[in-house]
């Protein structure tokens, strides 16, 4: 008897990096897991089988697909997409049957917030992944007091980036221009380059989707600005700096993930296992979508282990009570809503063509570079 798991993944479609990324972290750990004899379910080691379908990067393909998962195939253990978008349409699915979706993709914290006892996050939420920007332009430079922010006009997920920044804003004392937004299918960003460049703004954010966030990327590059600091959300992966090029320096992302920046393990493979083995399947760049879909299986993996059960109710009231550090940091939930608490986002900065950790302090390799373009 083998353990099914499934999972809606977009293989094609706007998120298909990303989701072919995630596809590649779980087929890595579930790998890993079988040959090491399957999941320690109470006294006997099982197999796991992986069951995914492309959901195209549509809302409704993906409620589609997981509700087929949960009735058809009957699967044991469910997996989300990545996405906010996607994760909450799964989640919806998922709740509407009392199955528990543990998720590895979706940011947005409004999965947290609709009352649904039946998700659990390994992520931090969207609305961290900038706390730690304006505090860190503050150390560097105290005179800094101004953000401008270009925002995309639909969507849950810009809209959390921006409302975390916002919070952190006000904390620290920074004055937030009002909102730029822009529509996400655009083909010009030209005029919202141009008015991020007028805002004078010491701190320039933009947060959309990843195609937005690059084209604006290499519009603001080529331009000649006294802005001290860009963030934006795409720039905390490796394909950032694959598509601008030496246009990519001082670029500042969130990053879910950096192996540097793990420092202990109490549970599961180490950083370099983990590495190796998705070498071994080929992909010599692991990004933190990958990261996080592996960090994912393993925690599932625990949980099983802790509570000797696949039953939902057991995993979900078992994984409120765990509080352990993986190679992808620490696993820690609320224990009502599901919702990660205790794993920072991380910023990294591109500096000489790599990434390097700027915040927070305890995982800092180098301070951040300011102004932006010197």
């Amino acid at each position: 008897m083998k353990i099914k798991i499934g999972i809606p993944v977009s293989i094609t479609g706007q998120f298909e990096l990303q989701g072919q990324q995630t596809l590649a972290g779980v087929l890595a750990w579930v790998e890993d897991v079988n040959l090491r004899g399957g999941l320690q379910v109470g006294g006997c080691k099982m197999p796991v089988e992986i069951i995914w379908r492309d959901d195209r990067s549509r809302r409704q393909k993906a409620r589609a697909i997981t509700e087929q998962l949960i009735v058809n195939d009957r699967v044991d253990l469910l997996i989300g997409p990545y996405s906010a978008m996607l994760s909450n349409a799964a989640a919806e699915v998922a709740q509407s049957h009392g199955k528990l979706m543990w998720n590895q993709g979706g940011a947005s914290p409004l999965i947290y917030q609709r009352g649904n006892p039946w998700v659990i996050g390994a992520l931090t939420p969207a609305d961290e992944y900038l706390a730690g920007l304006l505090p860190a332009v503050r150390e560097v430079c105290p005179e800094a007091g101004t953000a401008a922010v270009a925002q995309a006009s639909t969507g849950a997920f810009p809209q959390d980036v921006v409302r975390g920044l916002k919070t952190s804003a006000h904390r620290v004392g920074f004055r937030v221009v009002p909102s730029l937004h822009f529509d996400a299918e655009a083909d010009d960003f030209g005029p919202v380059a141009d008015a991020l460049h007028r805002s004078g703004a010491d701190v320039v954010v933009v947060a959309g989707r990843s195609q937005n966030d690059l084209a604006l990327a290499q519009l603001l590059a080529t331009r000649t600005t006294r802005v001290g600091a860009v963030a934006l959300v795409a720039a905390g992966v490796d394909a950032f700096r694959e598509r601008l090029g030496d246009n990519a320096e001082n670029f500042i992302g969130p990053s879910q993930w950096e192996p540097e920046a793990v420092s202990r393990v109490d549970y599961g493979p180490t950083v370099s296992e983990v590495q190796d083995a998705l070498r071994r399947a080929g992909h010599s760049v692991v990004d933190y979508p990958m990261a996080q879909a592996y960090a994912v299986g393993v925690v599932i993996q625990r949980c099983v282990e802790e509570c000797g059960s696949l039953e939902d109710v057991e995993l979900r009231r078992v994984a409120g009570t765990l509080d352990f550090m993986t190679f992808y940091g620490r696993f820690r939930i609320d224990s009502l809503t599901g919702r990660p608490d205790g794993k920072p986002a991380l910023l990294v900065q591109w500096k000489a063509g790599r990434k390097v950790i700027v915040w927070p302090p305890e995982h800092r390799a180098e301070t951040l570079a300011y102004p932006w373009r010197p």
